[in-house]
């Protein structure tokens, strides 16, 4: 039932504290954020712990510390619902699904479940519960004590017709109810099932939207018989496709997928990391790519999220990162990459770095100075005569340049420039009637030791005259 445009919206999400937060997490907590804020909501987090086998101890901080990083903190993060916490509410409503009719202490055990189950195997049925406890009765006092002992309960699911899923991104899914098992709702342990305690809490919480996987859309006419048993207004549901790998298989942690937090500690941003997952399935209906989260908050509707599955591309995500990394001033990549000189970070943005990481190595990598053959240093249309005039020309004006007025300064206070450094080189391939290959290629591969790298102005810039005249007079040294 789609609600009503005057009630204030209220989204969640609710992970298992397994593990942590993958790509697929992070986009279904994305659109969850993104509705509501654009709606003036709340944004709400569940952390659904009662898969006790799979607890991951930590995992609950990490998932926090994962949106709060993303800048997209739930407005309860201080003290998020917690359903291990809840278990006697669960059981109180247990109670009263018995007490109505509408759920039922189910004692077979389990060899005789497994029996059932291998007899309808055999016979070529699809294996379900034969419902032989489901016409017992029991009061209230019989009801709580086989509880404490650790009775299973399942809810009576109806046993013919349809039940219609109206889903905002899907639109009408049917359901044959004569074909869904009576699932059960509360388990041995006393520990709820999803499937109670998720309505449970998402009636508690007000709840007016659910944003989830569409892992949960065939969980879902159980949640509407649920509401229906509680006599509960059901909220809206938007089951969003699965994330697919560069192969078209699903994309998940069991196939190489990165968490959140792994992501920002090999040099990812967040507003990389935000802007590209909002694309994954959510298109903005224009040629515009590049959002950041409150335009997001703004633009997003879930009326334009695809039904189609998403293709989680590498590339794609480096592209992004590498421009939000390119659009950061000297003082954010210094808290980002490391105390290095402006000029040398000024590389960085100039762009060509997919990571913060792969950008801190590059830099590492050029101080600490270069290991190169001679035979890189002369250029493919040059010699070796010509590529020594050439590093000894530079080499001769770089010491005898008293610099001019602007630009960066280097360590004994001489002012170079793009301008200036690029007048020096020049006027050695005038004067020596050489080529810019016989002077530029050199001294850039003196200063990298690489065939591509940033020009050799910007390096000479970054490294600074000390460095700058060292490392040619090495070069020198080689050829020489």
């Amino acid at each position: 039932m789609k609600q009503s445009n005057n009630i204030k919206v209220i989204t969640r999400f609710a992970p298992s504290p397994t593990g942590e937060i993958h790509i697929g997490g992070a986009r279904t907590a994305l659109f969850a954020y993104l509705f509501s804020k654009h709606s003036g909501g709340d944004f709400l987090l569940r952390i659904e712990d009662t898969d006790r086998e799979r607890l991951v101890e930590g995992s609950d901080q990490r998932i926090i510390d994962s949106l709060n990083w993303l800048g997209i903190a739930a407005d309860n993060q201080n003290k998020p619902m917690i359903q291990s916490e809840r278990l006697d509410i669960y059981k109180k409503y247990t109670l009263e699904l018995i007490n109505s009719g509408k759920a039922y202490i189910c004692t077979c055990t389990k060899e005789e479940l497994e029996k059932e189950r291998e007899a309808q195997i055999k016979k070529g049925l699809a294996p379900r519960y034969s419902k032989k406890c489901r016409s017992q009765i029991s009061d209230l006092k019989i009801s709580e004590e086989l509880l404490e002992k650790g009775a299973t309960v399942r809810l009576k699911m109806p046993e013919s017709g349809k039940i219609i899923v109206d889903d905002l991104i899907r639109g009408k899914v049917e359901f044959d109810a004569s074909l869904l098992d009576d699932q059960i709702i509360l388990k041995s342990d006393g520990f709820p099932t999803y499937h109670l305690a998720s309505v449970v809490d998402d009636h508690e919480m007000g709840i007016t939207h659910v944003i989830r996987s569409d892992e949960w859309l065939p969980s879902t006419p159980k949640h509407l018989v649920l509401y229906q048993a509680f006599g509960w207004q059901e909220p809206d549901f938007a089951h969003l496709s699965m994330i697919l790998d560069a192969d078209k298989k699903k994309l998940s942690k069991r196939h190489g997928a990165k968490s959140i937090l792994e992501y920002k500690e090999q040099g990812y941003l967040a507003e990389a990391l935000i802007n590209y997952i909002s694309l994954l399935g959510w298109n903005p209906k224009s040629e515009r790519e590049l959002f950041g989260l409150e335009e997001l908050v703004k633009e997003f509707e879930l009326r334009n999220v695809h039904v189609s599955p998403a293709v989680f591309d590498q590339v794609r995500l480096d592209f992004f990162n590498e421009h939000y990394l390119r659009e950061k001033n000297i003082e954010e990549l210094k808290e980002l990459i490391g105390q290095y000189p402006d000029e040398a970070l000024k590389l960085i943005q100039r762009g060509g770095y997919a990571t913060a990481n792969i950008a801190r190595d590059y830099l590492d990598k050029l101080f600490k100075g270069p290991e190169y053959g001679a035979s890189l240093l002369v250029f493919k249309k040059s010699n070796r005569e010509a590529t020594l005039r050439g590093l000894k020309g530079v080499l001769g004006e770089i010491k005898g340049d008293k610099g001019e007025q602007g630009g960066g300064r280097d360590n004994e206070g001489i002012v170079w420039t793009d301008e200036r450094l690029q007048s020096i080189l020049s006027g050695v391939v005038e004067r020596e009637g050489l080529s810019n290959g016989d002077v530029f290629w050199p001294v850039r591969v003196a200063l990298s030791g690489e065939e591509k790298s940033p020009s050799p102005l910007e390096l000479m810039l970054a490294l600074g005259k000390d460095v700058v005249v060292k490392r040619i007079e090495e070069a020198i040294g080689k050829l020489g």
